[in-house]
C-alpha cells in the first residue's frame, strides 16, 4: 500500500514542543492604546501582542488579524485602549508535549498561537504556522486542507482519505486517542464547514442556539466507522417566537444531517440527531430532560441516555451547553443512590468476553469466529463514565476521566496504567482492522475482528486485558450496586 507520498514525515512525531524555538513573550497593559501596541508588534516584528498586568498575569491576545478585522474594518479609533479589541481565551501547553499534541489543541481549541506553560510559568509562544512548517506534508496539513474546503464534494473526498490517515498514524505508532482525536478533528471540522454553509443558504438562526455531539464523538473517540449523535439547544425565547424558532432549527438540523450522510458520516440508526424533534429543544427543555432522567433513575433510563452525559460542543453558543452542565453537575450531586445503582449496573451489562476456561469467546458472524471491538471495549466507557459522575468530573474523554480519577485517589497510578494500556490496545486494533478492510478488502468499516487474524501474542494480551476489565466490573459492583 503506498502513503508515502501523502502523509509522511517521521521525525515529526517524536518532535517535542521544547524542541522549538520558542518567542518571548512581548506585552502591553489593558490601557495602552491599540495604535502603540501596534508600533510595539511592528518594532518587534511579532504577530502576536500578549496583554496583561505583567508577563505571568495575561488576560489576552492581540493578532494581525485582529488589527484587520476590529480596527480597520470597523473604523475603531486607534486611541481607544487596546482592552477593548483582545481576543481570548488564552490557550498554553507543556514544552514536555509533543508537536503532535500541540497541533490537535490548536485544531481543537481554534487556536493560532499556544503559551508554553511550565512549572516556573510562560516561556514564551508558539505559533500554529510554526508547528506546521516543522512538518511540512503531513496528517496536520490534511486537517488544515479540510478547514479550508467549502462543497459537500471536496468535504466527503477528504473523509474518503481518512483510512489512509488512520493506517499510517497506527503503523508509527502513535497512541490510539491521539488517533481518535485525529478523526474527530477532522469530523468536527467537517461538521462546521456543513453548518456554515446551510447557514449561508437558509439565512442566520433567529436565536442563540449550540449544535453538540454525543456518544464517541463526545468523549472525541471517533473511528472510521461512526453515524451521527448530535442534537442542539436554543435560548428560551418569547412565547410568540417558540414555534417559529423551533422551525428553523429542525428545518436547519434536517439540512446539516443529510449533508453529512452524503459526505459518508451516517445517519443514526437510532435516530439520536437534531433532527429528530425529541433531540432540538431549548435550554429550559433540555434541564427537565436531564431532571427526569436522573430523578426516574431506573435502569431502562441509564441505557437510554448515558450518552447525554458524554456531550461536546461542535458551533454556536458553547455558553448554552455549559450552563446545561453546570445544571447537570448540581442534580448529579444531589442524584437519589439508585441512579448510581442503575449507572452501575448499566456498567455491567457487557462482560469481557472470556470462557470459563480462560479462552476468548466470539461470535459467529458470516461462518467465521469474531470478536466485536465495540462491546469488548463498552465496560472501559462506562466504567470511566460511572466513576466520573459519581466524582463530578464533567470530562468526557474515557482516558482524561481516568486521569483525573486518579489526581482524585480513586485510582491508583498502576491502576490507571492499566485501564490506559487496556483502553489504548483495543482501540489501536479496532482502528486498525477498520482501516485496513476500507484499504485492502475495500469492505465497509466493522467493529468485528477475525479471531484468525490475530497472533498468539496479541490474543494472550486481550485476555490479560480482559482480566482487568473483569476485576474493575467486580469493583463496580461491590462500589455501586452493593445495596441490590
Amino acid at each position: 500500500m503506498q502513503t508515502s507520498g501523502s502523509f509522511v514525515s517521521d521525525q515529526f512525531y517524536t518532535k517535542h514542543v521544547r524542541d522549538l524555538l520558542v518567542r518571548s513573550i512581548r506585552w502591553v497593559t489593558p490601557q495602552t492604546s491599540i495604535q502603540k501596541s501596534a508600533q510595539l508588534m511592528a518594532r518587534e516584528q511579532v504577530s502576536c501582542l500578549f496583554i496583561g498586568n505583567s508577563a505571568e498575569d495575561l488576560i489576552g491576545f492581540l493578532t494581525d488579524l485582529t488589527l484587520r478585522d476590529k480596527v480597520l474594518a470597523t473604523g475603531l479609533s486607534p486611541e481607544m485602549p487596546v482592552s477593548h479589541i483582545l481576543e481570548q481565551p488564552l490557550v498554553s501547553i507543556s514544552p514536555e508535549a509533543t508537536l503532535v499534541e500541540a497541533l490537535i489543541l490548536m485544531f481543537q481549541t481554534k487556536a493560532r498561537y499556544l503559551l508554553v506553560k511550565n512549572h516556573r510559568g510562560y516561556q514564551g509562544w508558539i505559533s500554529r504556522t510554526k508547528v506546521l512548517t516543522e512538518q511540512s506534508q503531513g496528517p496536520f496539513l490534511f486537517i488544515q486542507s479540510v478547514k479550508e474546503a467549502r462543497h459537500i464534494s471536496e468535504l466527503a473526498e477528504k473523509w474518503a482519505r481518512m483510512p489512509e490517515l488512520i493506517h499510517l498514524l497506527i503503523s508509527r505508532g502513535m497512541k490510539a486517542h491521539f488517533v481518535n482525536q485525529m478523526i474527530t478533528t477532522v469530523a468536527d471540522t467537517i461538521t462546521e464547514r456543513v453548518i456554515e454553509r446551510v447557514i449561508k443558504e437558509i439565512g442566520p438562526a433567529p436565536a442563540k442556539f449550540v449544535f453538540f455531539v454525543m456518544g464517541s464523538e463526545g468523549r472525541g473517540e471517533l473511528t472510521l466507522k461512526t453515524d451521527q449523535d448530535n442534537a442542539i439547544i436554543y435560548e428560551d425565547k418569547a412565547n410568540e417566537h417558540r414555534e417559529k424558532t423551533r422551525e428553523y432549527f429542525l428545518a436547519f438540523a434536517g439540512r446539516v444531517s443529510t449533508a453529512l450522510d452524503r459526505i459518508g458520516i451516517d445517519f443514526c440508526e437510532g435516530d439520536l440527531m437534531a433532527m429528530n424533534p425529541k433531540w432540538t429543544h431549548s435550554l429550559s427543555h433540555w434541564k427537565r430532560n436531564y431532571d427526569e432522567w436522573i430523578s426516574a433513575a431506573s435502569q431502562e433510563t441509564a441505557m437510554k441516555y448515558t450518552t447525554f452525559f458524554d456531550c461536546r460542543a461542535i458551533y454556536g453558543d458553547i455558553g448554552l451547553l455549559n450552563q446545561l452542565k453546570e445544571y447537570m453537575g448540581i442534580l448529579v450531586e444531589k442524584a437519589p443512590e439508585r441512579f448510581f445503582i442503575s449507572l452501575g449496573h448499566n456498567a455491567l451489562q457487557y462482560e469481557p468476553p472470556i470462557t470459563f476456561f480462560r479462552k476468548i469467546r466470539t461470535e459467529d458472524v458470516d461462518g467465521e469466529k469474531q470478536l466485536n471491538l465495540k462491546k469488548t471495549m463498552r465496560p472501559l466507557v462506562d466504567l470511566a463514565r460511572v466513576y466520573a459522575l459519581k466524582y463530578n468530573i464533567l470530562e468526557t474523554s474515557t482516558i482524561r476521566r481516568i486521569e483525573r480519577l486518579k489526581e482524585k485517589g480513586v485510582f491508583t497510578e498502576k491502576e490507571v496504567q492499566e485501564l490506559t494500556h487496556a483502553f489504548e490496545y483495543l482501540m489501536s486494533l479496532r482502528l486498525e482492522n477498520q482501516a485496513l478492510a476500507m484499504i485492502d478488502r475495500k469492505q465497509k468499516p466493522k467493529n468485528y475482528l477475525q479471531l484468525k487474524n490475530l497472533t498468539k501474542v496479541q490474543q494472550v494480551t486481550l485476555l490479560e486485558i480482559f482480566k482487568v476489565i473483569e476485576e474493575f466490573q467486580a469493583r463496580i459492583k461491590i462500589s455501586f450496586t452493593r445495596t441490590l
